[in-house]
C-alpha cells in the first residue's frame, strides 16, 4: 500500500477545500520563491540600474586597505569633492570620518543613485536610509536608537570597504562626543 495521498482517497468537501487554497499557496510560492513571479512585469531600465547599483555597492571587505589618515576636512572644503570634477576623487563622510569612495564612481559620482552623499557628511541621511536631499547633514543627533544603529553599521560597512582619508574637523557641537 502507497503512502502517497491521492485525490480519489479523499472526499469531495476535502478537494473543494484543497482546490480552494490553490491560489493561496501559488501566491505564497511566487511571492516568497527565488523563481521570478508568473505575474511579474519586466524591470524597468530605472529599476534594473538600481539593483546593479545595490550590488555593486555591496561589495566584499577588502584586503588592501591604506592605513587611515586623519588629514583634516572642513564641510565647505569636502563639497569639492562630490565626483563633479572627474580629476578630483569623491569622498563620503559618515560622523566626521572621510571616506574615498573614488573607486565606485559608478555608485557615487554624478546622475548616480548615491551621488547626494557625495562631498559631504550625510550621516542622518545613512541613518534614517533616506535619499531625501533635506536628511543629507551632519547632524544625527535627532535619530532613533534603531537608526544610530543603523547609521553605526553604515560606519562600520565604510570602514571595511574603503580607504579614510581624513577627519571633519568643523562640524557642530553636537559631535563634540564622537
Amino acid at each position: 500500500m502507497s503512502s502517497l495521498l491521492s485525490l480519489s482517497t479523499l472526499s469531495t468537501p476535502a478537494v473543494v477545500s484543497l482546490l480552494a487554497l490553490l491560489p493561496v499557496a501559488l501566491y505564497l510560492y511566487t511571492r516568497f520563491s527565488s523563481q521570478p513571479s508568473l505575474s511579474a512585469s519586466p524591470q524597468t531600465q530605472e529599476e534594473e540600474k538600481e539593483e546593479k547599483e545595490t550590488k555593486s555597492i555591496m561589495q566584499p571587505p577588502r584586503t588592501d586597505l591604506a592605513p587611515p589618515k586623519d588629514d583634516p576636512f572642513k564641510l565647505e572644503q569636502l563639497k569639492e569633492f562630490n565626483g563633479a570634477d572627474a580629476s578630483k576623487p569623491i569622498y563620503v563622510a559618515i560622523k566626521g570620518t572621510v571616506f574615498d569612495v573614488t573607486h565606485k564612481r559608478d555608485t557615487y559620482g554624478p546622475g548616480c543613485s548615491y551621488n547626494m552623499f557625495a562631498g559631504k557628511d550625510a550621516s542622518k541621511a545613512l541613518g534614517k536610509s533616506s535619499l531625501k536631499e533635506e536628511d543629507a547633514i551632519p547632524d544625527w543627533t535627532s535619530l532613533d536608537d534603531s537608526e544610530k544603529k543603523v547609521l553605526d553599521d553604515w560606519h562600520s560597512f565604510f570602514t571595511k570597504r574603503y580607504n579614510i582619508v581624513g577627519r571633519v574637523v568643523d562640524l557642530p557641537p553636537f559631535a563634540a562626543n564622537l
